[in-house]
């Protein structure tokens, strides 16, 4: 990215500070910060920093711990995003859920920057890290039963993991037009809810691992 500008967003504290001990420190070309926890306090407070920002962002970067998808991102592994989606905004139904897409009323997907996702996605895999690619799935509630992760499954058959803040962000970044990419920590599987079984040490160890690996490629 050669002296381009790159905010770093996560929701909260330990994430932004397990990304901190992987870059090493911010500088004058990376900032850091955690926005808050879900898609409307992420979104707003990403917004306020590109806005008042004295120096123009060229990237942003969405990061933090998720959920993965039983088969498709398993715990302690690293997801690359190529897409940003929500998982739920939409319209319930009889026969379903219905998409922002499908009502007509916008789109609920956002394409990451491919060149930075490529060069992340293989720097990761370069050196040894478990990485995949795929979508990540934006949620205001996080999923807590096996129906709701059965119907994810078959909504988003390409769907990696799900998080809280990513439609969020990405939509701020683009109404200022800097594109985005966004990468996740599995800490746990999605489906009936276990505190207990989660891994969230893990989780932020493997993201400062990814950070550690990519910072001579942001």
């Amino acid at each position: 990215m050669g002296t381009s500008r790159i905010l770093i967003v996560t929701a909260v504290e330990v994430e932004r500070k397990a990304v901190l001990r992987g870059l090493g420190h911010e500088n004058e070309r990376v900032k850091v910060i955690a926005a808050g926890v879900g898609p409307v306090s992420s979104a707003v407070q990403t917004i306020l920093e590109l806005v008042q920002s004295p120096i123009p962002f060229d990237l942003v970067i969405i990061a933090g711990v998720a959920g993965g998808f039983v088969g498709r991102a398993e715990v302690g592994h690293i997801v690359v995003a190529d897409q940003i989606r929500s998982g739920d905004l939409g319209a319930e139904s009889p026969d379903g859920f219905i998409s922002i897409d499908e009502l007509g009323f916008g789109s609920g997907s956002i394409e990451v920057e491919e060149k930075m996702t490529k060069r992340i996605y293989q720097t990761l895999m370069q050196a040894g890290v478990p990485v995949s690619m795929g979508p990540i799935l934006t949620m205001n509630t996080t999923t807590g039963t096996t129906e709701t992760a059965k119907r994810l499954v078959a909504d988003y058959p390409e769907a990696r993991a799900e998080a809280m803040e990513g439609f969020g962000i990405a939509t701020a970044a683009q109404k200022m037009n800097i594109p985005v990419c966004e990468i996740r920590s599995i800490s746990n599987l999605v489906g009936p809810r276990d505190r207990d079984g989660w891994k969230l040490q893990d989780a932020l160890l493997m993201l400062e691992e990814a950070f550690s690996k990519c910072k001579e490629v942001l």
